[in-house]
């Protein structure tokens, strides 16, 4: 992997799994019937491009507080999803094998959710308490890139260049 993709949401586990989720979310829909495709069909795939979409957008926010909430997001679209496998599980859509099998899958990405989540958090206090101190006892918002730009002055800036204020 070149130097430039260390730092993008590519590199993350948890969306690297999601995208797997993703692609055989999207398999496994070609098998329901033609009448779901515009209902159920169609929900599953949205819930399953939520979840690996909304931790690439949550990843590109660089900052940790955004980054969590979009985490979240990615973590009520797993649950969407498990219920929408319930649905094809109870209409006989899927066999009970295929259900757990991807029930199984998401719960595993729940925990990995979840435990991107507390990293971030972790990050997020760590990085506010040395930002608290260097900064004369003044915290700002920090951009959860590991190396942040910084302006002069101290003033930090978000990775494109721009000033964070």
């Amino acid at each position: 992997m070149n130097e430039e993709m260390k730092t993008t949401f590519e590199t993350l586990e948890v969306w690297q799994e999601s995208r797997k989720l993703r692609v055989e979310i999207s398999l496994l829909v070609k098998e329901f019937p033609d009448e779901e495709k515009y209902r159920l069909v169609d929900q599953m795939i949205r819930a399953a491009r939520s979840v690996s979409g909304n931790i690439a957008e949550g990843h590109g926010r660089y900052h940790f507080q955004e980054n969590i909430q979009f985490c979240r997001r990615s973590r009520g679209s797993l649950a969407e999803l498990m219920d929408h496998l319930y649905v094809g599980l109870d209409e006989k859509y899927i066999t009970e094998v295929k259900f757990n099998y991807f029930r199984d899958k998401s719960l595993n990405l729940v925990k990995m959710v979840n435990d991107h989540i507390e990293n971030l958090s972790k990050q997020k206090h760590a990085h506010s308490a040395s930002t608290h101190a260097s900064h004369g006892g003044h915290a700002s918002h920090a951009p959860h890139s590991p190396q942040p730009n910084k302006a002069p002055g101290g003033k930090g800036v978000k990775q494109d260049g721009a000033k964070r204020v």
